[in-house]
């Protein structure tokens, strides 16, 4: 695999994030922050789970009670579709206008949300602003709401990226929408929140909060690429020193607490230390970026038939997000070591203090994570989850489309790559 020698090498990096609140109870001051955004009237934006629970329900009783109108939409997608989404932003038109919006739930009510959030504020239909080469990639031309994050899970970062993820479902392909502008404006982090989210659920968002912070700790170096004017610029600039530091926190986070958070659901200070794992996380992939794993995601999700996961309250096939990454992490990572062993090294020793090094150190990221996807319940490989040897050209198609995220990748990435990579996958243990 070549690597990258520019002409002109970058020499600045950016860093963007929302404002941040974090900490048990938080979710009861929302009032008075949408109240500093000088918010009259709301939209809610949440799923028919996370309804279920209560909570934003509760938090709408809250906000009206400090003289806030709030309207909630319960009928996100989990794993949104280009269809949802349409849904969801019809709803917002006909119910609208709205001050402000507010998320609450996991990364499928908050992207969906980003997703209203900019056709609320901007002309034009959803494929104009999907990722190329799936849709037409058009930048918003207008600032968005302010839009409040509060997640109900621990794994997606939505709350602190610039992403929305979607499937588009006549392509069979999962992609997403990326500018700026869709960042939220606050992620009100409460690990109170999470205490309902079933093992399967925390297993599989634990895993991409996992990823998140390996790919953005071995993603390409910002200095590797050419130098760009300041409109060239994108979220994604490549790992970088401040993204490192929130990645490698993350992962000493999940090393001491994901598993008991998986295993022990009621223990509120495991609970607390994987929510912030996941916050830091997205704050460093937000902006250094993710590559191998995550591009693999898409078509995994985006053409699973039948397989449907434990812990999640769906009538449709479906591989969570943070699951169909991990399932392709171990080859990918061994893939990628090449290009930086020492941080596969240590991001192996910040995942398992202590372990005992295999004789070839590129096999040590990779055991270590396929342990703890073993450990916590993850599927042995895409052949669990009903892929097999025929369905590699058409996941390497789907992957190939995902050029922001190859981009990122510290190896130039062809589609023999993927291929072995998707090979190697189908059985992990």
């Amino acid at each position: 695999m070549s690597s990258f020698h520019p002409t002109h090498p970058e020499t600045v990096f950016t860093y963007g994030a929302p404002g941040l609140k974090f900490g048990v109870g938080a979710r009861h001051e929302l009032g008075h922050d949408l109240a500093q955004l000088d918010a009259k009237r709301v939209l809610i934006v949440t799923d028919p789970g996370v309804a279920a629970t209560g909570a934003p329900a509760e938090i709408a009783a809250s906000l009206r009670a400090a003289s806030i109108e709030a309207v909630v939409f319960d009928r996100s997608r989990v794993e949104p579709t280009d269809e949802s989404l349409e849904a969801a932003i019809e709803f917002g038109r006909s119910e609208g206008p709205f001050d402000a919006i507010v998320a609450c739930g996991g990364g499928s009510s908050i992207d969906t949300a980003k997703a209203v959030n900019l056709l609320l504020t901007n002309e034009g239909e959803l494929m104009d602003y999907v990722n190329a080469p799936v849709g037409r990639a058009r930048a918003p031309r207008h600032r968005l709401l302010p839009l409040i994050a509060v997640p109900t899970t621990t794994g997606t970062g939505s709350e602190s990226t610039t992403i929305c993820v979607l499937d588009v479902v006549s392509q069979h392909v999962k992609t997403g929408i990326s500018h700026a502008r869709l960042r939220p404006t606050l992620a009100v982090v409460d690990p109170e929140l999470t205490l309902t989210q079933p093992a399967g659920v925390t297993a599989a968002s634990g895993l991409d909060i996992l990823c998140h912070a390996l790919e953005s700790y071995t993603a390409r170096p910002f200095g590797s690429y050419e130098h760009k004017q300041a409109h060239e610029r994108v979220p994604y600039c490549g790992a970088n020193p401040i993204a490192d530091m929130w990645s490698e926190k993350a992962l000493s986070l999940m090393a001491s607490s994901f598993r008991t958070a998986v295993q022990n659901g009621d223990d509120l200070a495991a609970r607390t230390e994987v929510a912030m794992a996941a916050t830091f996380a997205g704050l460093g992939f937000g902006n250094a970026g993710v590559h191998i794993p995550h591009a693999n995601a898409y078509p995994i999700a985006g053409q699973v038939r039948d397989f449907q996961p434990a812990g999640y309250d769906v009538d449709h096939a479906m591989v969570p997000h943070g699951m169909a990454v991990s399932l392709t992490a171990p080859a990918a990572f061994r893939h990628t070591f090449q290009a930086s062993p020492e941080r596969h090294i240590r991001a192996a020793e910040l995942l398992a203090p202590g372990a005992d090094r295999p004789a070839d150190p590129a096999e040590f990221l990779p055991q270590v994570l396929a342990g703890i996807m073993r450990e916590v319940g993850i599927p042995a490989g895409i052949g669990a989850v009903g892929f097999g040897t025929a369905d590699i050209d058409a996941l390497v198609e789907g992957t190939m489309k995902q050029q922001r995220l190859l981009a990122t990748a510290p190896l130039e990435v062809t589609a023999e790559a993927v291929a072995m990579i998707l090979d190697q996958s189908i059985e992990l243990w």
